[in-house]
């Protein structure tokens, strides 16, 4: 089963033409040619056919928690609620795997259940049809564009590198959706995104508190938020498989561990030596720091652990800009994500600092 990890970072303003059917096909054919069952594509993220799908104990070993169902109905493909339990949520997609079904209609709602998804710590899911290449792989290539950014090309690409799906069929309605997106083809929008005021973002800090402040929390699928007790827990952190740590709190009068105090541990350090004061500049960590965490997502089995003195401010704060970053979330979205799962409170400077991210990110995303 090929291992899945995120594309490189690239700049925003690199726009990239709608590719013609005859590329994509070209690009298709030049893609990984796999003999499994089942891949994951992206992380977390699998494509597999009907007889993965219909064995439940390959799902438990996987860890699905999700399954969609791109030939719900079908003769070979009759999952169902019922069927896997309540254990597993379960989409089904009734399309045929014919070139004049309209499957672009599913687009939007397939898009959304993988993405509610794999929000959730610890989800997984598989999304199939009966033999894994043109349904299944159709709905994947709509997420990624819809919900993860990608143009067509760069999906394909994406998808391609670990699993075989010469979905020709499909290249119209994902040529269409690949023409709507406003970030690489920059559409002019409605309305200018209006990033929320400070006295709503405190409010909204104080009001969705969580019920509890752990010394450590995963905010993220494998991202964990924490303080300076659980950065010293060498046990814990082993046997949470942590495999990068970032300690937004470095310093000698600070949270001094650094890469010294792991040596021996099968994990990497990154060390930014911050102040939780409001005047302190953090912003100028907000993207280098993004791109190592989602580095470090990208690797088979990475687990990262974002840390300062309390795991309420700082490290927070490069958390934020990360789901910011790099899943495309509002900083209202990217709190409230946060929240459900510890609570946090950035210091006013700080949260003025994720205004000007958000504010920028509205602009050049075209969000609405």
């Amino acid at each position: 089963m090929a291992e899945a990890s995120l594309p490189q970072l690239r700049g925003d303003a690199e726009a990239t033409p709608c590719p013609s059917v005859l590329e994509l096909e070209e690009l298709l054919r030049a893609g990984k040619v796999s003999s499994s069952h089942v891949d994951e594509v992206w992380p977390n993220l699998y494509i597999g056919d009907a007889a993965t799908a219909n064995n439940r104990f390959e799902l438990w070993k996987l860890g699905i928690t999700h399954v969609l169902n791109a030939a719900h109905g079908g003769l070979y493909c009759q999952g169902s609620p019922d069927f896997y339990g309540s254990s597993v949520s379960y989409l089904g997609v009734p399309a045929h795997d014919l070139p004049e079904f309209d499957i672009s209609a599913y687009f939007s709602s397939a898009a959304d259940f993988i993405h509610r998804a794999l929000s959730t710590p610890g989800a997984k899911v598989l999304v199939h049809c009966v033999v894994g290449v043109s349904r299944s792989a159709t709905l994947v290539l709509a997420y990624l564009m819809l919900r993860q950014q990608l143009s067509l090309r760069q999906a394909v690409i994406t998808v391609r590198e670990r699993r075989w799906c010469p979905l020709c069929s499909r290249m119209d309605s994902l040529q269409k959706q690949d023409l709507r997106r406003p970030k690489i083809h920059g559409s002019v929008r409605v309305s200018p995104y209006q990033p929320p005021t400070l006295a709503s973002l405190q409010r909204l800090l104080w009001v969705r508190r969580a019920a509890m402040l752990n010394h450590i929390n995963e905010v993220w699928p494998n991202l964990f938020l924490g303080d300076a007790y659980a950065a010293r827990d060498k046990n814990k952190l082993t046997q949470l498989g942590i495999t990068h740590v970032v300690n937004v709190a470095a310093g000698k009068f600070q949270v001094d561990t650094g890469a010294k105090f792991y040596r021996g541990m099968p994990l990497e350090y990154y060390g930014i030596e911050a102040d939780d004061n409001p005047f302190f500049d953090l912003s100028v960590y907000f993207l280098p720091v993004a791109r190592y965490i989602r580095s470090a997502l990208s690797v088979p089995q990475g687990r990262v652990l974002v840390h300062c003195a309390m795991g309420v401010s700082r490290s927070a704060t490069v958390v934020l800009a990360f789901l910011m970053i790099c899943e495309n979330m509002t900083l209202v979205e990217a709190i409230q994500t946060v929240q459900a799962h510890r609570d946090i409170c950035p210091n006013s400077g700080f949260l003025r600092q994720l205004q000007v991210l958000d504010n920028r990110l509205g602009r050049e995303t075209g969000r609405l």
